[in-house]
């Protein structure tokens, strides 16, 4: 796919999420400007995805997206790169070309970092009577929904609380969980509303499974500080309307009920004639291309990549997918110009769980930390994170 010296086609890279952009940006220092670059997503900003845990913040702005959102237009000033907005509908990698709701785009390289979607296994009821934080759209709606009942508390019956449910046992979950559970939700939707009662289902999956030991056990005792209740040992079984159940025959009832139990390709990576992994997503070689398909790369939560270092898969993680990113970049490039690839190699730098307002608990560098120093570091990394990308800088997260 290097193409001829008078090929026009630009990089396609689709997706503006963390991989997207920081690729699209990198592309563009990496060939001073001689690359063209094509970056397409559905919206016309760059969604600051770890940070929709947030949702009595988003209770209380309304209708304000700004502090979760990088206008992309601020993010690719100056650069080599422009920005169409549209849906892909359909990637035919022997014709390179992209099929979008508005028209098609043809590719001289291309770079999938669509992103995932939430995964539902199945279970009945689920995609229809729970609420998601995969996107702006999901975290704005589950918020609105968790005003609206913390404003009807006070006519609950006896002590009665609002419960809500949130299933997923993972960073997600247990962000959520601590955040919904730590928000002042009197402040926000006035003096009588009860404060809600948090039950976090773990399923099957030990609680933040891969997680340091440390971490583990601070999040445990923080969440149990803050009233929430971890039910584990048993996957969810159905869904209804006010309504929880599980396997062994238990059900919760609840007032809002929230799916985070894990996340899957989207379809149209799914319905690709590659080699697929685990939740469809594309298994790349180390130096990120797809298999058979030069110039073709995988990037973020869209591929399954192994750790020739660690053993076992790259995490699908907002870090992990700026750091392929950059090595995605460099290869793009590289292909352009008829040089060598280099292989990814993944350094985790740290990882930081929020537990609710000014409480966090991770590792930096292998050194534990918690507490109010944990939330600041997350705190300052996120500012710094979004300062850079809207400035066209190479940005970092933890």
């Amino acid at each position: 796919m290097a193409g001829t010296t008078n090929d026009d086609r630009p990089a396609v890279v689709l997706g503006a999420g963390y991989a997207g952009l920081a690729l699209a940006q990198e592309v563009h220092r990496r060939s001073r400007g001689r690359v063209p670059v094509v970056l397409v997503d559905r919206n016309p900003v760059h969604v600051l995805r770890t940070e929709l845990y947030e949702v009595g913040k988003l209770a209380s702005t309304g209708e304000d997206t700004a502090p979760w959102v990088v206008p992309l237009a601020a993010a690719l000033e100056g650069t080599s790169a422009t920005f169409r907005q549209g849906t892909v509908q359909r990637i035919d990698l022997p014709t390179s070309t992209v099929t979008l709701d508005n028209g098609t785009l043809p590719f001289r390289s291309l770079a999938v970092c669509l992103g995932s979607v939430a995964a539902y296994y199945g279970v009945p009821g689920a995609a229809e009577h729970t609420h998601q934080v995969y996107r702006l759209s999901g975290a704005k709606r589950l918020a609105a929904a968790i005003l609206d009942v913390e404003r009807a508390s006070p006519q609950l019956s006896g002590e009665r609380r609002p419960r809500v449910v949130v299933v997923g046992g993972g960073s997600t979950g247990t962000e959520l969980a601590a955040e919904i559970a730590s928000t002042d939700w009197r402040a926000i939707a006035g003096p009588g509303a009860r404060a809600p009662d948090v039950v976090l289902v773990t399923g099957a999956l030990p609680f933040l499974a891969g997680f340091d030991r440390s971490i583990v056990d601070r999040a445990r005792r923080t969440l149990a500080r803050a009233g929430v209740g971890i039910v584990g040992g048993y996957n969810v079984a159905r869904v209804e309307p006010g309504r929880v159940a599980l396997e062994d025959g238990t059900v919760l009832a609840c007032d809002a009920a929230v799916w985070c139990a894990g996340l899957e390709a989207p379809a149209v990576v799914r319905e690709l004639p590659v080699r697929h992994g685990r939740a469809g997503r594309i298994v790349a070689n180390e130096t990120l291309e797809v298999p058979e398909h030069p110039g073709v790369f995988a990037v973020g939560d869209v591929v399954e990549l192994a750790d020739p270092v660690r053993g076992g898969l790259i995490p699908a993680t907002a870090q992990a997918a700026l750091a392929e990113a950059r090595i995605a970049a460099r290869n793009l490039v590289a292909r352009w110009r008829g040089r060598a690839l280099v292989p990814f190699r993944y350094r985790e730098q740290g990882v930081v769980v929020a537990l609710g307002p000014g409480r966090a608990a991770g590792t930096v560098r292998a050194v534990p930390i918690w507490g109010s120093p944990a939330a600041l570091l997350k705190r300052i990394v996120q500012r710094d994170y979004a300062r850079a990308t809207e400035h066209g800088e190479s940005p970092t997260l933890i």
